[in-house]
């Protein structure tokens, strides 16, 4: 069964107001996503996890723990 029979199939099955609601969405779709996006240009755009990856540097150096020079009179 190809997918066209299958939604043909199930949309012969819905009430009338389904029906109107389907045609709206599937409208909504073809406006909203018939403009060709390639997948390259999609993934650009996508947010990424790890987005700090590299900007620390591990280990931490020896004086990480020691109060900042803009401080030292504040601790003494």
């Amino acid at each position: 069964m190809t997918i066209d029979t299958e939604i043909l199939q199930t949309v012969e099955k819905m009430p009338e107001s389904l029906k109107q609601e389907l045609l709206h969405y599937a409208k909504y779709l073809m406006a909203n996503y018939s403009q060709d996006i390639s997948p390259e240009q999609h993934a650009v755009n996508k947010r990424r996890s790890g987005i700090l990856k590299g900007t620390f540097v591990l280990p931490l150096p020896d004086n990480f723990d020691e109060p900042l020079e803009d401080f030292k009179e504040y601790m003494e």
